[in-house]
């Protein structure tokens, strides 16, 4: 398996000056910054500079509803910790980069925000640097992925903690596989196309989206790029290339799969339809985190199979999607959190940071995920939760050392991060399954790359 490309950038140590030293932290806060969160928990006393602050936290809607309502649970823990008013708001994912934008702009809004992906190279001038606190973290915990590093890292500074990743996997009914003869996932394109065929007929399609929306639509399409040897630029980054023959060849099949395989509804989809549809036994398998298993599981007595039985025992995982002509090459969802420029509470909200990552903590929440987000730092895949968890969930405990980021082959530059951001490589497939030639969705792909990349 490929290495996930990036730029090697040595690890540096956030810079503060003594006149930047007292002016935020001022002689009250000394001792308190010397001895950072242990300090402030070793003296049973809130910091003075926190008292009476408060501090905003935005995340994502979680998939698995239980870790929500754990982060929720530890706030009056952190706000106790910390001497302040610590909240945490939630709202739906695909806005988070419309709220992102607008807090930059307004130059007011939540002092820290969940970033997807590498949106630390999307808003590095919004962002304050946390080197401190990443470098903290990935030395007590075994380091962080290398995804991370074109992800969250930028001129060699952190720029947004790293915090957890979504290893995506492909759920799939093991008995409707076995129906028509198939008594493993399929390993290629070619072979999922014949098993996937043969389950429509049968009114079980493969379901999967091919919309605007942030998890599951990327994650597809980019693979399916990558695993039939097409890309988005050169190695340098500023040529694209796009448009190429693995590339051609690549909307060529999806065009036969989405066809012959697919629901073809799922052109409208967006990351729930697919969960909603598998467990309403409409779909047979879709490329998904673990959420489809593990709500199956909790909710054993409503969402139950064609036999009356609890769906979960008919689900299994296959780690990667088929593979193609140029190998497997997954892209997953990782996840960091960004302190923002504007923000009044900046030492704060570092310090809530770390305590967030303190092991007593993060444990917590880690367990409630049971594997659909794993940590960001290699030391967790030894934890002991995972010799207690399902099999069919055992193969997200490494998924986070597999990933490229989108970009490839080149740098996952803030240019790759507004292709992204645009769905180009989305929509390119989709234009393809609507009826355009497989050769002008990637010339149009390729125009619009050019428009950003020059």
């Amino acid at each position: 398996m490929a290495k996930p490309e990036h730029d090697d950038l040595p690890t540096l140590t956030a810079v503060v000056n003594r006149r930047d030293f007292l002016r935020v932290t001022g002689a009250v806060g000394v001792v308190a910054a010397a001895g950072g969160l242990e300090g402030i928990l070793a003296a049973h006393r809130a910091p003075a500079y926190a008292q009476g602050t408060k501090l905003h936290w935005v995340r994502w809607v979680d998939f698995i509803p239980e870790a929500d309502v754990e982060l929720k649970r530890q706030m009056p823990e952190a706000s106790k910790a910390l001497g302040a008013e610590v909240t945490l708001e939630t709202i739906n994912a695909n806005d988070l980069q419309p709220r992102i934008t607008a807090a930059i702009q307004s130059g007011s809004g939540a002092d820290i925000f969940m970033f997807q992906y590498n949106w630390a190279q999307l808003y590095a001038n919004a962002v304050v640097d946390v080197s401190d606190v990443a470098n903290e973290i990935a030395k007590a915990e075994g380091g962080f992925y290398e995804v991370y590093t074109p992800s969250a890292r930028v001129g060699g500074k952190w720029l947004a903690v790293p915090h957890s990743i979504i290893g995506n996997a492909v759920a799939y009914r093991r008995s409707w596989l076995k129906e028509v003869g198939a008594t493993q996932f399929p390993k290629t394109w070619d072979e999922a196309r014949k098993v996937f065929s043969q389950l429509k007929k049968k009114g079980k399609p493969y379901g999967q989206t091919l919309g605007h929306t942030f998890g599951d639509a990327p994650t597809f399409a980019y693979p399916v790029l990558w695993n039939f040897g097409g890309a988005e630029t050169d190695a340098s980054g500023k040529k694209v290339v796009i448009n190429s023959k693995g590339t051609v060849e690549s909307v060529k099949f999806m065009q036969a799969f989405w066809k012959d395989a697919c629901d073809e509804g799922g052109l409208a989809w967006d990351d729930t339809n697919n969960n909603r549809a598998f467990h309403a036994g409409e779909i047979s398998a879709s490329l998904n985190g673990a959420s489809i298993y593990i709500v199956a599981k909790r909710k054993k007595d409503q969402i139950k199979d064609e036999k009356g039985e609890p769906m979960y025992q008919d689900i299994d995982h296959a780690g990667l999607l088929p593979a193609g002509p140029a190998g497997q090459f997954p892209l997953y969802l990782n996840h960091s959190h960004a302190v923002m420029k504007y923000s009044k509470n900046q030492k704060l909200a570092k310090d809530f940071l770390r305590w967030l990552h303190k092991k007593e903590n993060f444990e917590k929440w880690f367990v409630v995920n049971e594997g659909y987000s794993v940590a960001a730092t290699t030391t967790w895949e030894k934890h002991s939760m995972w010799d207690k968890i399902d099999k069919p969930l055992q193969v997200f405990r490494t998924a986070a050392r597999k990933t490229r980021i989108f970009g490839h082959a080149g740098p996952s530059t803030a240019k790759a991060t507004e292709a992204f951001s645009k769905y180009i490589v989305v929509d390119m497939y989709a234009k393809g399954v609507q009826g355009m030639k497989a050769e002008d969705a990637v010339k149009w792909a390729e125009g619009e790359l050019k428009k950003i990349y020059g």
